[in-house]
């Protein structure tokens, strides 16, 4: 049975997605459409905030659907949760964390690489590291996550899916669902930044 504060928390978040989408058509012209980047339709800013029932190149998963997935085994989950301090060290990758970090057993976890505009760095950890974790097989399943009513995994999604990979697979409740449902949780370290050496002509 699902416990009554998600119930509440489900409630409200459909509400204001349906208020938007509302405002949304008879407003097309809304101070919202400065949340996304006119060019490439990323979410740019206010990345905590209700969200779409769906997303470009993912298929939409909820806590019932993970839980299955989970048990299986046989997807890689990839928590997308940003970095709360001053982001990754320049010179060593290391990410320097404000807040410690609880997510799916298993995940692994990519900072910062679900916003709307990546820096060079950015951009190649993530395609390195989508590399890795799906062994080179864009056909690999992969979940994307962060927590409720964020949009960093709605970027990540549509990232991936424009990288050519192909089963990918969208929960927007995240951690805070998963959590909700008394399933685990443990602690988490972000991946390492590798950091390109800078070649200096004599």
């Amino acid at each position: 049975m699902m416990p009554s504060r998600w119930k509440l928390r489900y409630c409200v978040a459909a509400a204001s997605s349906l208020a938007i989408a509302a405002a949304a058509d008879v407003m097309p012209t809304s101070a919202a459409d400065s949340d996304f980047d006119a060019a490439t339709g990323y979410r740019i800013s206010r990345y905590r905030a209700a969200l779409p029932e769906t997303v470009p190149g993912g298929t939409r998963l909820y806590t019932e659907d993970v839980e299955k997935l989970f048990k299986k085994g046989n997807v890689v989950f990839v928590d997308v949760m940003p970095s709360t301090g001053a982001g990754y060290d320049p010179e060593t990758g290391k990410w320097r964390l404000r807040k410690s970090r609880k997510n799916i057993p298993g995940s692994t976890w990519l900072p910062d690489v679900g916003r709307g505009k990546l820096n060079d760095t950015l951009t190649r950890y993530f395609q390195e590291n989508l590399s890795r974790i799906s062994d080179g097989d864009k056909s690999r399943a992969m979940l994307f996550y962060c927590q409720s009513d964020c949009w960093m995994a709605w970027n990540a999604i549509r990232r991936a899916s424009e990288l050519g990979y192909t089963q990918l697979y969208w929960y927007p409740e995240g951690t805070d669902g998963w959590a909700d449902w008394d399933n685990p949780i443990e602690p988490s370290q972000p991946v390492t930044v590798t950091i390109k050496p800078t070649h200096v002509d004599q």
